[in-house]
């Protein structure tokens, strides 16, 4: 999982870095919320990790800011901050998860673990581009795109299948529900489909069909 940390303790982000990087995760880290808003303005992070009370930006106000850029990144905050208004205020902007200092970096894994299993609905479909089977919404990098209907029941098929091959029949039966259409229709509405993605990653299989590898 790619995660930026935003903690101004130096001591305790070197530490928490290194504990998520040994257990797999490739982590990023940030001592202020202005840097922390850079990253994420220029790079895809599946997790954001946010302490509250940082310079310049606070974790409060960056998550909303990142609201208004339409980010939606997933957020679990650490702080020091044990009020239940703080915490509140916290779940209200969106945060999936809320620790309070001191933690043991265990309960960090398990936090992260548990979000993890929870978001299996989220999938990723290349570089910059994933898939909410829940939202039936496609981003490029956390940013939604906006499709229409047909292009987004295509993509979510192509989703749901990961790795296999896709034929016309399967795109028949699930997207053009309400009339027969011929193979070189498909083909037509999946090539203008790909042409407004910034990221080749539907793959034409000669006379069988379409597929978005694992």
């Amino acid at each position: 999982m790619k995660i930026l940390l935003m903690e101004d303790e130096i001591i305790l982000c070197d530490s928490i870095e290194r504990y998520l990087e040994k257990i797999g995760h490739q982590v990023t880290t940030a001592y202020d919320g202005q840097q922390a808003f850079d990253l994420i303005q220029h790079n895809s992070y599946d997790l954001l990790i946010l302490d509250i009370n940082v310079p310049d930006i606070d974790g409060f106000t960056l998550m909303e800011l990142l609201k208004e850029h339409k980010r939606y990144t997933p957020v679990i905050f650490i702080s020091s901050l044990t009020d239940i208004e703080d915490i509140t205020k916290g779940f209200e902007l969106g945060c999936k998860d809320y620790i309070k200092k001191p933690f043991h970096l265990k309960e960090l894994e398990l936090r992260i673990e548990k979000l993890a299993i929870q978001d299996k609905s989220h999938v990723v479909l290349s570089k910059s581009y994933s898939y909410s089977f829940e939202q039936k919404t496609l981003f490029f990098n956390n940013t939604p795109v906006t499709l229409s209907k047909r292009q987004q029941q295509i993509i979510e098929l192509l989703a749901k299948n990961r790795g296999i091959v896709v034929n016309y029949d399967m795109f028949r039966e699930y997207v053009y529900t309400e009339e027969f259409v011929d193979n070189p229709t498909i083909r037509a509405e999946i090539s203008r489909l790909k042409k407004q993605l910034k990221e080749d990653f539907i793959i034409n299989v000669r006379g069988l069909g379409y597929k978005i590898d694992k």
